[in-house]
């Protein structure tokens, strides 16, 4: 399959763009700087040129492929005004591509969250979280599912909130900027609350299994561990740099806040069982081993 993939140099992105490579698919990546391309083009994708926003390019790459894994979000998510810039440009560009699916029973792969439930771990069945700082992302995954309807195998791999490869990425690799930065390795509320990780390479598995066989309309969690309390995690990045653990205001992580202060563990029974994905790297919290002072 020749699969168009945005996002392709991130966390998650690069690791997806490697796993269809190794699996006998072919990659056409969205690059959107110099140094994008050469490291796309180095791990053996073919490149084109532009960004997120760029709506006809990307109907360009879906065009000229048998399906799609998106995966580009914004980077910046410094106050609510830009991470809700970022949810924009993302809606945009997932109407975008779906749209230019329909009708051609092309499967499209989108990322979104775990959602959170009160009480329990959430599961593929319950819904996206619709309002709230993330809201948007919910609305725009939804829609593309419903294009289910119209032709498109739309499913969507809900990530859980550390993605991690080597020590690094996701919430609790925020939480390691954040010590660095300010010299203490701090959790919101008491800590006691969950946060759901899987291996990026172990995603990676997941996003190609849903691009080959996961039915039209359905969501997927690529979670390995359903939920470490987020104190162990300051903890042990605490003992990695050498500094103080610590509760601080949730205030203190910006518009991430109120997302970090939820206990939200995740299950991936039913994704285990349907497509047979079966999660072998490392944890969270043997991985978070590999942060360097």
């Amino acid at each position: 399959m020749h699969v168009f993939v945005t996002g392709g140099t991130g966390t998650i992105g690069s690791a997806v763009v490697a796993e269809l490579l190794g699996n006998g698919h072919t990659v056409l990546a969205l690059a959107r700087s110099d140094s994008s391309a050469h490291t796309l083009e180095s791990a053996g994708a073919s490149v084109l040129r532009g960004d997120l926003a760029d709506l006809g390019v990307l109907r360009s790459g879906a065009a000229q492929c048998d399906g799609v894994i998106s995966l580009a979000f914004g980077r910046d998510y410094s106050s609510p005004d830009a991470l809700a810039q970022a949810i924009t440009e993302e809606s945009a560009a997932l109407a975008t591509l779906g749209q230019e699916l329909v009708g051609s029973d092309r499967p499209i792969v989108t990322v979104s969250g775990t959602p959170w439930v009160p009480g329990r771990a959430s599961v593929e069945a319950d819904p996206l979280p619709t309002d709230g700082p993330v809201g948007g992302r919910g609305r725009s995954v939804n829609a593309l599912l419903s294009l289910a309807s119209q032709g498109v195998r739309s499913t969507a791999v809900r990530m859980p909130r550390t993605v991690h490869n080597e020590g690094k990425g996701g919430f609790a690799g925020l939480l390691t900027d954040q010590a660095r930065r300010t010299g203490v390795a701090g959790y919101p509320g008491d800590g006691t609350q969950r946060w759901p990780a899987v291996h990026a390479l172990d995603a990676a598995v997941l996003f190609r299994l849903a691009l080959e066989s996961a039915p039209a309309g359905t969501p997927w969690h690529a979670v390995a561990d359903e939920g470490d309390t987020v104190r162990d995690i300051a903890t042990t990045i605490g003992r990695r740099l050498g500094l103080p653990v610590e509760a601080v205001p949730q205030e203190d992580f910006g518009p991430f806040g109120p997302i970090f202060a939820m206990d939200q563990p995740a299950s991936s029974a039913h994704t285990r069982d349907a497509l047979g994905w079966r999660p072998t790297h490392s944890s969270l919290l043997e991985d978070l081993e590999n942060i360097q002072p």
